[in-house]
This record gives structure tokens, C-alpha cells and sequence, in this order.
């Protein structure tokens, strides 16, 4: 049998992994079972009552949470012109149209996290669906990342803007801070993201839509919360 280690024995006893814990409660504990010594993401899992196959039951959307999300989001503009400057004017890491398409073809380049693209250059986008699609990557004009208004979608990522997306089992995965993060920071952001997604519950979805919630640290244990 494998001998647990310190942290793994001290997770045992403070841990109760079937019950149900307020949000101030789990947060609490996540941060006391930490034992890393980098800045760790906490996460939230929310399963929903919903049929992803069903277009009309596709949940998607972005949150802007309050506090942020406690670490740099590189941004990868596609656009040209005024629209390509007033992208790095905003604060965008990378712009450009053509050169950049061909860039990701050739070199699978992925040193960003959320891309935004002007509707007059999806044509070159839409050249690399396979790529960024399976990624996430993929601008989306329901997400606000196909748009004219490139220098707000760049200060609304930049400001710790989420995108999530229901998967095949009807899971909502996000990043809501940092371990480091007061409990409250890190409540009011779960909350502003729940909210977001409640918001965004489809009229043919029946029965519970939240199902159930779980919050985890990068290295921690995942726990239940109470909805």
C-alpha cells in the first residue's frame, strides 16, 4: 500500500469529500490544506441540467469577475488598419491578420490565451477552426470575441473576463482567482460567475439546472459546495 504523504494525510483529516460545504466554508479549507509554493488557480466545476447536443441547450458565455482573475491573459488580436491599432493600443499582446494565420499553421504557435478577431478578417480566422477550435481558442461573435470594438473586448479580457462553455456532459469548467485571494475576493467572483451562468440557463432546459458545484486548487482536493 502506498504511504501517504504529509500534505495527502493532513487533506484525509480536514477533508470530508461527500459533504456539502458553504462556499466561505470550502474556500476556507482549500487554503488551509495548501502546500505549494506557487500561486495555485481555483477552479469551479458546475454540472448542469442540460442537453449539450441540443443547440437550443448549449450554455456559452463570458463572466467579468470582480476581482479578476489574479495573473496576466495574453490576447491575440486578428484585425487590420485603425482596428489593429486601437488592439495594441488597448493593451493586446499580439496583432495582426495574414502573418499571424500563417504563423500558427506553420509553427502550432499558442503563446496566448483568448483570442478576438475584427468580422472583416474571419475569413483568414476561419482558416484555423481545426486548429483553435479544439483549443477554445476560437473567436465567437456570441462571446463578444468577433467584433468591431477590439480595445473594449481587449480591457474586458485584460480585467479578468472569463469564457466558459458546457461541454459534452454538461460541465461549466472556469478559473475564478488565486489560492492567494481573501475568501471574499474569491466568493463574490464564484457568485458573479454563477450568476452569469444562471442568467444564461435555456427556456427548454428541465428540471434542476444547477446540479451541482465543486471548487478545487490546482494541487488541492475538490470539494463539494451547496447551491
Amino acid at each position: 500500500m502506498k504511504k501517504l504523504s504529509k500534505r495527502q494525510k493532513a487533506i484525509r483529516e480536514k477533508v470530508e469529500l461527500e459533504k456539502q460545504y458553504s462556499l466561505e466554508e470550502a474556500l476556507q479549507l482549500l487554503q488551509e490544506v495548501k502546500a505549494t509554493k506557487f500561486d495555485e488557480t481555483v477552479d469551479v466545476v458546475l454540472r448542469l441540467g442540460v442537453d449539450p447536443r441540443k443547440a437550443d441547450q448549449m450554455v456559452r458565455g463570458t463572466c467579468s469577475l470582480p476581482h479578476g482573475l489574479g495573473k496576466e491573459v495574453r490576447v491575440l488580436v486578428f484585425a487590420k488598419g485603425e482596428k489593429a491599432r486601437e488592439a495594441e493600443e488597448a493593451g493586446a499582446d499580439y496583432v495582426g491578420a495574414e502573418d499571424i494565420a500563417e504563423r500558427i499553421q506553420k509553427e502550432s504557435w499558442f503563446d496566448y490565451e483568448r483570442v478576438v478577431a475584427t468580422p472583416d478578417v474571419m475569413n483568414v480566422v476561419g482558416r484555423l477552426g481545426k486548429i483553435l477550435g479544439p483549443r477554445g481558442l476560437m473567436p465567437n461573435p456570441k462571446v463578444g470575441t468577433v467584433t468591431m470594438d477590439v480595445a473594449n473586448a481587449v480591457k474586458d479580457i485584460k480585467a479578468g473576463q472569463v469564457e466558459f462553455r458546457v461541454d459534452k456532459q454538461g460541465n461549466l469548467h472556469a478559473p475564478v482567482g488565486r489560492i492567494s485571494f481573501n475568501v471574499d475576493q474569491l466568493a463574490e467572483n464564484i457568485r458573479s460567475f454563477i450568476d452569469s451562468v444562471q442568467r444564461l440557463k435555456p427556456s427548454t432546459s428541465k428540471g434542476v439546472y444547477m446540479r451541482q458545484c465543486c471548487i478545487s486548487s490546482t494541487m488541492g482536493p475538490g470539494l463539494r459546495v451547496s447551491l
